[in-house]
């Protein structure tokens, strides 16, 4: 028998609904696991005396016959962007290294109500900056697969604690990748959700106008459970859609109408890694068979795409960390005793001691482009290229249902070989075109590549437009039943 802990989440409903298990027992067991492979160093926070209570009253409400929702008493664990009520969030900083929100996120809301127990907080990059979690305050986390290579980033740490069966599912959050690649790199599940789909409320902001709230899952089902939990209006959030909710999980039960899908030249280009190329053509070649037509086509405007979406980055990055002033919010020098310094040293050695590298890189960038003389030579113009990305997908959509492109031009890569930072952000050319354009993606397990004896995973990605999320979870879900590859885990062979 296997271990609760690496129950799906749907597998996991029906044995709590049939009383074969308790949530105690599930989170115990996904507790337990959490602190046998402290190694991969997947949480920075784990919350076990809360999810142990929240475990045992799920299992009364059980009992009384008044269970929430099929989620209730089901085990997650959330990226560290996001505000827990009573449970440290530190965006993976020290600028909040001893922060306790007072409050929830709107996801972390709507999964309590729903009854579903948070484990803890992951791994990230610092404020969303990178995609290796090596930006981390907290240490990076270590990739099941391989331990000398990166699980992605910026939400490195959920991916790891689904592959490794942690928790059940988690929650990523996806600025320019965030969800994808790590779902790439680790031979799991994560959907990057049409933009306003899911509330951005109380999550730590990256760049508002890009930030996506989403599910890191062992399969495509489970993600569309997930996204039912959190999807739908939320009046605080002033970006948020009133488009309805739809039956997510109900399209992955049954088999999707024959669709055009697109494969953009653009994703396949040199610079790609052929391996890469191989598994992707492998797999269009599976759904050609199942019914599928598949067609070339080409995005031009791809080949701006990724300056594009770096600029809006960088600027509304220093845009957002402004406020982490040493007094307002975040780490201060003035909680170190130095009461005699001038705001000017509180200012500059606050923020200094609690950004990393990478994150003043990208402060200083941002406030680069934003500045008088440069305001519409960068910014500016990256707005109109913005609407011309968006242009670019609505023309492609007009010629095929979806998109099929590979999440990353690389295999997961070892720690410290992107140490130059334009080529850790390249590494991003596949998903950050998605962002600016506001569409959903669904990244799913591909295949694999062997490198040095070791078996890599290939992320793929199915693209939509607006609000297409049912047809690309119909798909992914289609395409599941076709390839075995999401059930394999990290130390089994092939």
């Amino acid at each position: 028998m296997s271990a609760l802990n690496t129950l799906t989440v749907t597998e996991a409903i029906k044995q709590l609904d049939a009383r074969e298990i308790t949530s105690f027992e599930l989170t115990k067991a996904c507790l337990d696991e959490i602190e046998r492979r402290s190694d991969l160093n997947a949480f920075i926070t784990v919350a076990r005396d809360e999810a142990l209570a929240a475990a045992e009253a799920s299992d009364a409400r059980r009992l009384s016959g008044q269970s929430l929702s099929p989620l209730d008493g089901v085990p997650y664990a959330i990226k560290d962007s996001y505000a827990t009520r009573g449970v440290r969030t530190t965006a993976g900083s020290k600028m909040l290294d001893d922060f306790i929100p007072p409050y929830d996120a709107e996801v972390v809301a709507r999964l309590r109500a729903h009854g579903a127990v948070l484990l803890g907080k992951t791994v990230m990059d610092q404020f969303g900056h990178g995609s290796s979690t090596e930006n981390c305050a907290f240490g990076p986390s270590k990739n099941p697969w391989d331990l000398d290579r990166v699980p992605g980033g910026s939400s490195g740490g959920s991916a790891v604690a689904v592959a490794a069966d942690l928790c059940i599912f988690a929650i990523g959050e996806d600025t320019g990748g965030s969800i994808r690649q790590p779902a790439s790199f680790t031979n799991t599940v994560g959907l990057k959700v049409t933009y306003g789909r899911v509330s951005r409320y109380g999550s730590v902001s990256y760049a508002s106008s890009l930030d996506t709230m989403g599910p890191m899952t062992k399969t495509v089902a489970d993600a569309a459970l997930v996204l039912e939990a959190i999807a739908g209006y939320d009046e605080k959030d002033a970006t948020s859609s009133r488009q309805p909710i739809e039956d997510y999980a109900a399209v992955c039960q049954s088999e999707p109408q024959p669709l055009t899908i697109g494969l953009p030249q653009e994703f396949l280009a040199e610079g790609v890694d052929e391996r890469i190329v191989a598994v992707i053509k492998a797999m269009a070649d599976k759904l050609r068979a199942a019914g599928h037509t598949i067609k070339e086509i080409s995005i031009p405007v791809l080949e701006h795409a990724i300056a594009c979406y770096y600029i809006i980055a960088w600027a509304e990055t220093s845009s957002n960390l402004a406020r982490y002033d040493g007094i307002h919010y975040g780490h201060s020098i003035l909680k170190e005793g130095q009461t005699g310094a001038s705001l000017y040293d509180v200012y500059a050695q606050s923020r200094a001691a609690g950004f990393s590298a990478e994150t003043k890189r990208r402060i200083m960038l941002g406030s680069y482009v934003l500045s008088a003389g440069y305001y519409d030579a960068y910014y500016r113009k990256a707005l109109k290229v913005r609407t011309a990305i968006v242009r670019g997908f609505d023309t492609a959509f007009k010629e095929v249902d979806v998109l099929l492109a590979p999440v990353s031009p690389v295999l997961p890569f070892k720690f410290g070989d992107k140490g130059e930072p334009l080529a850790m952000y390249m590494a991003d050319i596949h998903t950050t075109p998605i962002n600016p354009a506001g569409v959903p993606s669904l990244a799913l397990p591909a295949g694999f590549v062997t490198e040095n004896g070791v078996d890599l995973p290939v992320g793929m990605q199915l693209v939509g437009p607006q609000f297409a999320e049912t047809k690309l979870l119909a798909l992914g879900a289609q395409w599941q039943r076709l390839d075995s590859t999401h059930t394999r885990k990290p130390g089994e062979s092939s």
